[in-house]
């Protein structure tokens, strides 16, 4: 198996393709748009509050498998957390792909980009949904205090 067969495994192929959470929020608390200007990777992500943390997310994400797969594993965790546990997880993901840390725990399918380790060029594609993730929850928190 080649590097580049390694990196675009079936897990990455299939939530890409699942695309979970795809689409629109009709009230979201917050949003955020990125994009990775050296590859074209862009992500809009919509947030909804509720209670004490995530109602809902929604994401149009436009770029590559390990971008998608990425914004489809937020659609399948993201609702019931707070911005801790997402701070957290993100943090958890970066040490992953930057130190070999080991996969988060409650995000088990985050161990399908391991690969993506050796690629650092990669890591912004994998990191950009959940960065996208953290903006849209400050936001909606900005907003949440200036109501």
């Amino acid at each position: 198996m080649s590097a580049s067969d390694s990196l675009y495994q079936d897990a990455i192929k299939q939530f890409a393709k699942a695309d979970h959470g795809h689409g629109q929020l009709a009230q979201a608390s917050g949003e955020s748009k990125l994009d990775n200007r050296l590859c074209g990777d862009r992500v809009r992500m919509q947030v909804a509050l509720g209670g004490d943390g995530i109602v809902a997310v929604a994401h149009e994400t436009k770029g590559c498998l390990l971008c998608r797969a990425a914004a489809s594993v937020i659609g399948v965790h993201a609702a019931g957390k707070n911005q801790a546990s997402i701070d957290a997880v993100v943090q958890a993901l970066e040490a992953m792909l930057k130190d070999g840390a080991p996969v988060p725990h409650d995000w088990p399918e985050l161990s399908m980009f391991e690969p993506a380790r050796a690629h650092v060029s990669r890591h912004k594609c994998v990191l950009l949904p959940f960065q996208a993730l953290r903006e849209a929850l400050q936001k909606s928190a900005v907003t949440d205090a200036s109501t």
